[in-house]
């Protein structure tokens, strides 16, 4: 008996007689190893063929088609192009279950036969289209995550919902989109989960699941200050005001924010600076100019605070330059915080799966759009390692070279069907 299925006849016993519960542990196992060359399969097909965010037709037609063949009921186009499969089982709790479909405009390097030639249409102009950050993973987990749970028909103890989500990115236009809307159309309406399991690949060695207590991933926020001046000749610059000069006093300004105003032994935060935006030739001072940037926290008053620091200084440092300042903050991701209690219940599910190779990980300034979904149910996100042994091959998440090793793929099918099940046998 493989230790996963060693490891599930200990969590099933709390519903079933030992007997019975080896029994429906090997009938995992089996299915778990049955359905692995269609997850590579999968992933593969869906590596070559990328789409942006709120366009994953295709993706979410072949997930759809899949579901329906399983015998649950499928409801298409959530939240544009979301797909939400209701695998009923007995009368126990209930788990949702979510994976992002989305693909990022990344030109591809890395050399596959399966590598994507893909292009699209971001922000009006023409890219190449990557799994750049392994959404195509994310997919093919749980499209055999479903085929094992349905599966084991009346044997299932409880009701799965099947949640693939499109624009974790964000959307190629600035539309909505993404898990926040498939709330807001009702994705959890009929039933509130009791609990909700996502995974990330990340470039942990392969194989290793890796998560923590508490905050996991950062929130994000947008802002855009617009520095207004007065526009004259390069050559003569006392006759106007200068926005480019104040922008760069701003833009030192901001980094005074967490070096020097926060509380540092309080929580890890990010002011980061993305884009300068003004001018249009080398003699004219412009009339304005744009800054765009990111925010990054991991606690909600600290959050609220960055973003008054941020008016604050923007203002007067514009101020005192005799030009004017609009500060405008686009509220983002939350934190992707995982629930306390469920992550102490799960972790030995989880170092059972990975036969030891479980870790605490790291809090990541990097943020997910889960945390929607966990705001609702209490939940439980992790990172799984997808990180080859040449390190000449490893790269980072959003890299045109990611590259993603197959061995975690079984992982990540054995870790979110033994979370589902165990989670039901538990409660």
């Amino acid at each position: 008996m493989s230790l996963f299925a060693r490891i599930a006849t200990v969590s099933f016993a709390v519903l079933l007689t030992p007997v019975a519960a080896a029994d429906l542990a090997e009938s995992v196992e089996r299915r778990v190893e049955a359905v692995m060359p269609e997850v590579v399969s999968w992933r593969r097909d869906l590596h070559e063929h990328p789409e942006l965010g709120n366009r994953e037709f295709r993706t979410a037609g072949i997930i759809a088609e899949h579901l329906h063949e399983l015998g649950m009921e499928v409801r298409t186009e959530v939240a544009h192009t979301g797909v939400i499969g209701v695998l009923k089982g007995g009368d126990g709790p209930v788990v949702a279950l979510r994976a992002d479909m989305d693909g990022l405009p990344v030109t591809e390097l890395v050399d596959l036969p399966f590598a994507s030639k893909a292009r699209g249409e971001y922000l009006g102009q023409d890219v190449g289209v990557m799994h750049a950050c392994g959404h195509d993973n994310h997919v093919a987990i749980l499209m055999g995550v479903a085929e094992v749970l349905a599966g084991l028909g009346d044997e299932l103890p409880g009701t799965v919902l099947f949640l693939f989500q499109p624009a974790e990115e964000g959307t190629p236009d600035g539309s909505v989109g993404g898990a926040e809307l498939m709330l807001q159309e009702g994705a959890f309406d009929d039933v509130l989960p009791d609990a909700v399991f996502g995974l990330h690949v990340f470039p942990y060695p392969a194989g290793v699941i890796a998560t923590r207590p508490g905050g996991l991933m950062a929130s994000s926020d947008s802002y855009k200050i617009t520095v207004t001046g007065k526009q004259t000749h390069g050559a003569v610059p006392w006759a106007g005001v200068d926005p480019i000069v104040t922008a760069s006093q701003i833009v030192l300004g901001l980094q005074t924010i967490v070096s020097r105003q926060l509380d540092a032994t309080l929580t890890p935060s990010i002011v980061t600076v993305g884009k300068i935006d003004g001018g249009v030739r080398s003699n004219i001072i412009p009339e304005s100019v744009d800054l765009i940037g990111t925010i990054r926290t991991f606690d909600a008053d600290t959050r609220l605070d960055i973003h008054d620091r941020i008016r604050r200084t923007a203002t007067h440092i514009a101020e005192a330059a005799g030009a004017t300042a609009q500060v405008d903050i686009d509220l983002g991701y939350g934190v992707t915080r995982n629930d306390p209690e469920l992550f102490q219940q799960m972790v030995p599910t989880l170092r059972g799966v990975t036969g030891g190779q479980f870790v605490e990980a790291q809090q990541t300034t990097t943020a997910e759009d889960f945390s929607y979904f966990a705001n609702e149910a209490p939940g439980l996100f992790l990172f799984l390692g997808v990180a080859p042994d040449d390190p000449t091959l490893v790269y980072p998440n959003h890299s045109p070279r990611f590259y993603a090793d197959e061995r975690a793929l079984p992982v990540g099918v054995r870790a979110l069907t033994a979370l589902t099940l165990d989670f039901m046998a538990a409660n």
